[in-house]
């Protein structure tokens, strides 16, 4: 069973913007659980197995790394569904992060 944090990240994060990004801190943040931003990224992890679509790819660590790409299978399968989003990626980096943050405390209201 899925803890309740872990169903309120997917729901946030279902809520980004395609061609936006936001980081693992935001999201917990947003949650009112700021030093929680481990969790989200285990949330991140187990985001495939979930029966609704989480685009887990959107979500990076603070300075727009794709920390999580292992976890999208062999290849470039997270910096190739943002590429196809207009994100551009390098060294596994997005580049002009800033440009695509998407804040959920900014743009959602709670």
């Amino acid at each position: 069973m899925e803890s309740r944090f872990f169903q309120d990240v997917y729901e946030v994060v279902r809520l980004i913007p395609k061609g936006r990004v936001t980081s693992y801190g935001a999201i917990a943040a947003y949650l009112g659980a700021k030093k929680s931003s481990r969790m989200v990224g285990y949330a991140m992890n187990n985001s495939h197995q979930q029966p609704d679509y989480v685009p887990a790819h959107r979500v990076v660590n603070r300075v727009g790394m794709l920390t999580g790409k292992h976890f999208f299978g062999p290849g470039n399968e997270m910096q190739t569904l943002l590429e196809k989003e207009g994100i551009l990626v390098k060294d596994d980096k997005i580049i002009n992060f800033k440009e695509f943050f998407w804040d959920p405390q900014k743009e959602l209201t709670v």
